[in-house]
């Protein structure tokens, strides 16, 4: 995790592009990495946690609508969470989390470890769904390490 933050840091600093981030699953971990390098504040505008629908609604106006069609855990409210975000804040990028980290929450549809990342840049998205394995540290620890290579590979060299 090291070298990818490492140099998702050399990257942001030198194309002078922001980054926003809204996590729910990983309550707080992905921004807390992101900002664990000194001058982190030269592209880290703000981190979101929004673990509960009405906060993911407030914050980040997820309409009820969606969530109650799709689910926190889905596609579509990964990538409204990421847009909005990165509109919210004027950033160049937005990136998103959401999931199961159980041990419950699992549905039939959705078992636990699912995980939705989503990467918002100008008018594109990148969204990714992942079912990782293991404990609810492990699962948060793999969503996290998988939200810094998504934005990794979207950052130019």
């Amino acid at each position: 995790m090291e070298k990818t933050l490492e140099l998702i840091h050399k990257n942001l600093v030198r194309s002078k592009k922001t980054l926003a981030v809204a996590e729910s699953c990983t309550g707080g971990l992905l921004s807390a990495a992101l900002t664990s390098l000194p001058g982190s504040s030269a592209y880290f505008i703000l981190g979101a946690v929004t673990y509960h629908n009405k906060a993911k609604q407030a914050v980040l106006k997820i309409p009820l609508k969606t969530l109650n069609r799709y689910g926190a855990v889905s596609r579509q409210t990964a990538l409204l969470m990421a847009v909005n975000i990165r509109k919210k804040t004027g950033s160049d990028f937005g990136l998103s989390v959401t999931g199961i980290a159980g041990p419950s929450g699992a549905t039939p549809g959705k078992p636990l470890g699912t995980v939705y990342i989503c990467l918002s840049k100008n008018n594109k998205t990148d969204c990714r769904k992942f079912i990782f394995r293991g404990s609810r540290h492990s699962i948060r620890r793999q969503s996290v390490q998988n939200a810094l290579n998504l934005l990794c590979a979207h950052l130019s060299p």
